[in-house]
């Protein structure tokens, strides 16, 4: 009997030695630009192998064109997108197949900044003033529902597009006042080149706040069992960031030495407050009013059902 014993556990192990081994799930998510601060919720949930806890083998692709992950996740290529809110709400318009299922920065970074030491001291200076922009539609829409709120239009400024040179424009004195500066960045741009600047914040200044960083997926996928985990593991780095934020940064930078300076550096401080710390979860009525004022922008015709481009995952 102990032979038979004996002669039934070695075959047993050699069944199981036999079995295939599952592997980690990949995924594949696309950045909106090159990594920087925003996206260290990735960054520390990789190093500090949180995907990996979840089965994931995540892949971080910055895009040689950062408008093309949302259009390619469309498309059916890669699995999350790092995208912004208001760009969701008009390519759904368009008719892409997209859904937001998680945030990343849930509070606007884009600002209109001006110099210190500018002509312009507040919203109503602009009137007669040069405006510098990088992408027209949307920033468009952000700069003249601020100005309505001080009793100015469009039309009463010179928008001049600049293509995406910022604080150059400023510094140079090309514009009084550039719209779709990233507060954590451009901000901190200036004050190293030793011309502080004064950023005017959107939510406070007539727009309805909304989520700055996105992920979104194809609509066909959201029942895709690997979402969940990827954002809980998201999830699990954003408070160890909250809570080490100098290991944290640290890490970081070892994961990528050449964006080890002072630009940021200080990024990364202003960046963490805004890190959405429930990545998952969606308020729904906060969706909805952005989306009527996308609407009343003429940047979309008709709001769409919150369920048809952003959900919370069970």
């Amino acid at each position: 009997m102990k032979r038979i014993g004996a002669l039934f556990a070695t075959c047993l192990l050699i069944c199981l030695a036999s079995l295939p081994v599952r592997g980690a799930e990949k995924l594949t998510v696309y950045l909106d630009w090159f990594v920087n601060p925003d996206h260290a919720p990735l960054v520390i949930a990789e190093t500090r192998g949180y995907f990996a806890e979840a089965g994931l083998e995540v892949e971080i692709v910055p895009p040689s064109d950062p408008s093309a992950p949302p259009r390619l996740i469309a498309a059916g290529q890669g699995d999350i997108a790092i995208s912004y809110q208001p760009q969701l709400h008009v390519q759904v318009a368009e008719g892409l197949p997209l859904v937001r299922i998680g945030t990343i920065v849930e509070t606007p970074l884009n600002s209109l900044v001006v110099l210190k030491d500018g002509p312009v001291k507040e919203i109503a200076d602009l009137k007669g003033k040069r405006v510098g922009f990088s992408v027209g539609g949307f920033e468009d829409a952000l700069l003249a529902a601020m100005m309505r709120k001080h009793g100015l239009q469009l039309s009463d400024v010179e928008l001049i597009n600049i293509n995406f040179a910022l604080s150059p424009s400023l510094i140079t004195g090309a514009v009084d006042a550039v719209i779709g500066a990233f507060r954590n960045f451009e901000l901190n741009q200036l004050d190293i080149e030793k011309r502080p600047g004064i950023a005017f914040y959107p939510e406070e200044h007539g727009v309805p706040v909304y989520d700055e960083l996105i992920f979104v997926v194809n609509a066909d996928r959201v029942g895709d069992e690997k979402f969940r985990p990827f954002l809980d593991a998201v999830e699990k780095a954003t408070l160890y960031l909250t809570n080490h934020p100098q290991e944290a940064l640290e890490a970081f930078i070892k994961a990528y030495p050449d964006l080890d300076n002072e630009l940021n550096r200080r990024a990364w401080v202003d960046t963490l407050p805004r890190f959405a710390k429930r990545p998952a979860a969606l308020d729904t009525n906060r969706y909805q009013r952005f989306a009527r004022f996308m609407k009343e922008a003429g940047l979309i015709e008709e709001v769409a059902k919150i369920e048809r481009y952003a959900i919370e995952l069970d």
